[in-house]
């Protein structure tokens, strides 16, 4: 599994999560009391401060040939990862691209990926 977003825990329960100014909005995949329809398999309910309990930031981290990144996304038995060790010529050693300045990234075979964990902020 891959998360990178916002999670909000209401009602002992964790929730994808959008904030919106003081407000947050929550997301469910099934139809709840107090939540609207969106689209189908898509439910949003807003919350105010007072009604949740914690509100974090999940990023999935990892290991790829040694090196510290960020997954980004999953396709079949790939990964989109994010270099995070700073250093231009280690990504270029690695193959990565350069998506913005100083930001390298690449896609990895899901099996070559080590130390898979969620850091939540």
């Amino acid at each position: 599994m891959m998360r990178d977003g916002y999670v909000v825990t209401w009602q002992g329960q964790e929730y994808d999560a959008a904030p919106e100014g003081d407000r947050v909005r929550i997301y469910a995949t099934n139809p709840a009391e107090g939540f609207q329809e969106v689209k189908p398999g898509r439910y949003v309910r807003v919350l105010e401060p007072d009604e949740y309990e914690e509100i974090a930031y999940v990023r999935t981290l990892c290991t790829w040939r040694g090196e510290p990144f960020i997954v980004l996304a999953e396709a079949d038995s790939w990964l989109r990862l994010e270099y995070t060790g700073g250093r231009a010529p280690v990504a270029r050693r690695l193959g990565l691209e350069e998506f913005d300045y100083g930001v390298y990234q690449g896609w990895a075979p899901a099996h070559e990926v080590r130390d898979r964990y969620e850091h939540r902020i």
